[in-house]
C-alpha cells in the first residue's frame, strides 16, 4: 500500500470532531499527536503548540542543506460531525476511492502533504530552503488554528491542501454573518389595534433581502469564483399562539467576493432597514455583525501557481486554474503575508453522509506537493 494512502487510512480512523460544532465531540488532540508521531518518524522536527484546552496545531519542518525560500503545507484536522453516518471512522477502500468522514475534507489533503514531506526527508531532503508542514485546528468553525499559527510562523509562499479535485485555485468567496432583530409590540389576538408583529414585519426584512440576493446574482460574475450571494440561515420570534410576537431574529450569511469587504453585508442590511424606517414610521429594527472572513486571490502570474502547474505536469498531472466558492484557511495565510493557493485532491460528499477521497488523486497531489517543494 502507498505510504500516502496508509497514513490516509489511519487519519480517517481517528475521531477528530470539532467540538465547537459538537458539544462533547473529543477535538484534534488525539488526531494531533498522530500526525507529530509520523512527522518526527519521517524525519521532520515537530512542535506542538496549544491552540486552546485540547486543541493543538502541529508544525513540522525539514529544514534545507542550504538557505532559501520557506515553503509552508496547510491543511486543517478537525472535521464536522458524523450524523446520519453508520461507521464514520471506519475507512473503506472501494473502486479507487477511500470513504470515511474527513477522507475528503481534508484529510486526504493533510495526508498528502505530510507524505511530500517525508518522501523529500527519506530521499536526501532538500538541497536549499525550508518546507514548513502546519496540521491546523479549527478550521470548520472559526480558524483559531490558522489565526494561532500565523502569529508564529512565516513562510514565502503557501499551499493549503483543501479538495480542488487536483486544480490550482488561485482564489476563493469570504462570508459575513449579520444578524437584525425587529421590534413588535405583544398584545392579546383578540386586540390587533394594540399589537404589532414582528415576524410579519421580519418578512418585509426577507422580502427585500430576497430582492438583494437576486440582484447580486445577477452581476457580472469574478472570473474565479462568480457572484456574490446571501441567505437566511435560522430565524426565530413569537412566543404562543395567542399572542402578537413582539420580535422576531434572522441570522444570515452574505458571500463575499475578493475585493468586497466584509463590512459589506452589514451596510446592505443596515439600507434595507433605513428604507423600511421611512415606509413606516413605526417599523423598528437593528443589524448587528456576527462575524466575517475575508475572501481571497493571488495574482494570476503569480509565481507560485506558475511553479505548482510546473511541479503538477512533472508529476503526471494537467494543470488547472481555478477559484472556490468556500472559505479556506488561505486566506488567512494570505492577508497575514504568506501567499497562498488551494490545491488537493477530488472526491465527493463533503460535510454529507456519505464522503470518499480519490485514492490515485491524493498519490498524484502528494507527488506534485513534493516536485514543488523541491523546486522552491
Amino acid at each position: 500500500m502507498d505510504p500516502a494512502i496508509r497514513l490516509l487510512r489511519e487519519l480517517v480512523a481517528v475521531n477528530s470532531v470539532n467540538p465547537t460544532l459538537v458539544p462533547g465531540a473529543p477535538g484534534e488532540r488525539e488526531i494531533a499527536q498522530l500526525v507529530a508521531h509520523e512527522l518526527r518518524r519521517g524525519g521532520l522536527d515537530v512542535t506542538i503548540e496549544e491552540v486552546a484546552a485540547g486543541r493543538p496545531n502541529v508544525v513540522g519542518v525539514l529544514e534545507g542543506r542550504s538557505e532559501g525560500r520557506t515553503l509552508m503545507f496547510c491543511g486543517h484536522i478537525d472535521t464536522v460531525g458524523v450524523a446520519g453516518m453508520s461507521d464514520p471512522f471506519t475507512p473503506v477502500e472501494r473502486d479507487g476511492r477511500l470513504y470515511g468522514r474527513g477522507a475528503q475534507d481534508m484529510k486526504g489533503g493533510v495526508a498528502a502533504m505530510m507524505s511530500a514531506a517525508t518522501t523529500i526527508a527519506g530521499r536526501g531532503g532538500l538541497a536549499s530552503g525550508r518546507l514548513v508542514i502546519a496540521a491546523v485546528v479549527d478550521e470548520e468553525h472559526s480558524s483559531i488554528g490558522a489565526d494561532a499559527l500565523v502569529q508564529k510562523w512565516r513562510a514565502d509562499a503557501g499551499v493549503v491542501t483543501e479538495p480542488t479535485d487536483l486544480a490550482i485555485a488561485i482564489g476563493h468567496k469570504g462570508f459575513a454573518w449579520v444578524e437584525l432583530d425587529v421590534e413588535g409590540r405583544a398584545a392579546h389576538r383578540s386586540r390587533p389595534a394594540e399589537g404589532q408583529d414582528a415576524i410579519l414585519r421580519l418578512g418585509r426584512v426577507m422580502a427585500r433581502l430576497e430582492m438583494l440576493d437576486r440582484a447580486l446574482q445577477a452581476q457580472t460574475p469574478h472570473p474565479l469564483v462568480g457572484t456574490g450571494s446571501l441567505h437566511a440561515s435560522f430565524v426565530s420570534g413569537g412566543r404562543e399562539l395567542s399572542s402578537y410576537p413582539d420580535r422576531a431574529t434572522l441570522q444570515l450569511e452574505r458571500r463575499t467576493l475578493p475585493g468586497e469587504p466584509t463590512s459589506t453585508a452589514l451596510s446592505e442590511v443596515q439600507t434595507i432597514l433605513d428604507a423600511l424606517r421611512r415606509e413606516d414610521a413605526t417599523f423598528r429594527g437593528t443589524a448587528t455583525a456576527m462575524f466575517s472572513r475575508p475572501a481571497y486571490e493571488v495574482a494570476r502570474d503569480h509565481d507560485l501557481p506558475k511553479r505548482l502547474a510546473d511541479a503538477l505536469t512533472r508529476a503526471g498531472g494537467t494543470p488547472r486554474i481555478t477559484g472556490a466558492s468556500f472559505w479556506t484557511d488561505a486566506a488567512v495565510l494570505g492577508h497575514a503575508g504568506i501567499p497562498s493557493i488551494l490545491f488537493g485532491p477530488g472526491g465527493a460528499g463533503l460535510h454529507s453522509t456519505e464522503e470518499y477521497v480519490n485514492v490515485a488523486d491524493v498519490i498524484l497531489c502528494r507527488d506534485a506537493l513534493a516536485e514543488l517543494a523541491r523546486d522552491l
